[in-house]
């Protein structure tokens, strides 16, 4: 399936055009030669309505991507009108994130309900829905009512110019290995968990480096001092984010990634970015052992992924006092966690369930 004209629909919001699951999907529908362009509504429910005016060239496929709820039902009429299939890539479910994850209101309040209700409505509205893990797939099915027949698992990913395979630093015997977490400082990554066990580690010496910004790092840095002062020796700095440009090189200076440890329902069932993009730059990586990844990886510690029980700081530095004790074996590690990207993550993985997706729509030619 060659040629297809796939329109990029939505309006961006906080997250900018250039948001990494949108970047690694574009790139994979043009890599299968198709061409992708982008349509931006200035008032998203009357997409539809602009889009007519302006004369946009008729697509073979409306795409609308993650986040973007709010334009899909502008973006639902458009398809039908013109008579061309409909994509929903939708990353996030808006009742998922208020709910459970942000807790502001509860599932049987009226706040939750009227939420649930317009949610499922706009999910009956796309011929594919995309998800990212075969949990969040499940989710969409049993909460969101989406029939199993229109689900696809498109992974995340990394994108692939800028998460290359990187060699590990020189570190001479006596070094601590650099133990890094960079992320947006949300509830959903655990990251009090990470401070947490980095008060709790036993092991060989390491240097702990928390990096990003986000709500809850005030809170962190106000503990850390709390642990620096009960453990004087404690290693752990902060550190504030980079532009995507720099972020490689700074994150292959690190021998160990730290990826996610929330315990709520969207953690057990999302992948984060920070685990792909350090598989792909071959970092070894400890994470909870969430039904999200491959039961084939969960099954074992040989495959550059290292596993504790979500939200538990005990399991988790024990976890990282297991791979750092292996420290003679870094190097054959970050081979097996790029060898892992290689194999379930990559772009032709990727570029196959995006071609799937494709098929699944059946376009008009």
């Amino acid at each position: 399936m060659k040629g297809l004209k796939i329109l990029f629909w939505g309006r961006f919001g906080n997250y900018g055009p250039d948001y990494p699951r949108n970047r690694v999907v574009i790139e994979a529908l043009e890599g299968l030669g198709h061409q992708v362009s982008r349509f931006t509504p200035r008032f998203s429910v009357l997409g539809d309505l602009e889009a007519t005016l302006r004369g946009l060239p008729h697509p073979d496929l409306v795409w609308v991507p993650c986040f973007r709820q709010r334009d899909l039902r502008a973006a639902s009429r458009y398809a039908r009108r013109i008579g061309v299939p409909l994509v929903f890539d939708p990353l996030i479910s808006s009742f998922d994130k208020q709910v459970n994850e942000r807790r502001k209101f509860s599932a049987d309040s009226s706040r939750g309900r009227r939420l649930l209700q317009w949610e499922r409505s706009l999910f009956s509205l796309p011929d594919v829905i995309v998800a990212d893990t075969s949990g969040h797939a499940d989710y969409f099915n049993e909460i969101l009512g989406v029939a199993q027949p229109k689900l696809m698992v498109i992974p995340v990913g990394a994108e692939g110019e800028l998460f290359r395979q990187q060699p590990l630093n020189a570190k001479g015997a006596d070094e601590p290995l650099e133990v890094l977490f960079f992320g947006t400082f949300i509830g959903l990554h655990g990251i009090e968990q990470v401070v947490e066990a980095a008060g709790l580690y036993q092991g060989l010496p390491v240097r702990w480096r928390l990096l990003g910004e986000g709500p809850l790092r005030s809170a962190c840095e106000a503990r850390v001092r709390e642990l620096q002062a009960e453990h004087p020796g404690l290693d752990i700095a902060f550190e504030g984010w980079r532009p995507l440009a720099e972020l490689p090189a700074r994150l292959a200076a690190a021998d160990v990634f730290l990826g996610i440890f929330g315990t709520s329902g969207k953690a057990l069932r999302v992948i984060p970015n920070k685990v792909y993009q350090g598989l792909a730059l071959g970092r070894p990586i400890v994470t909870a052992g969430t039904p999200a990844f491959p039961a084939d990886l969960r099954a074992t510690e040989s495959s550059g992924l290292f596993w504790c029980r979500p939200g538990d700081a005990n399991d988790l530095a024990a976890a990282v006092a297991r791979l750092v004790a292996r420290r003679n074996e870094l190097p054959g590690l970050a081979e097996a966690a790029r060898a892992t990207y290689d194999r379930h993550y990559a772009r032709p993985v990727i570029q196959q369930a995006v071609a799937d997706t494709l098929a699944a729509c059946r376009p008009s030619r």
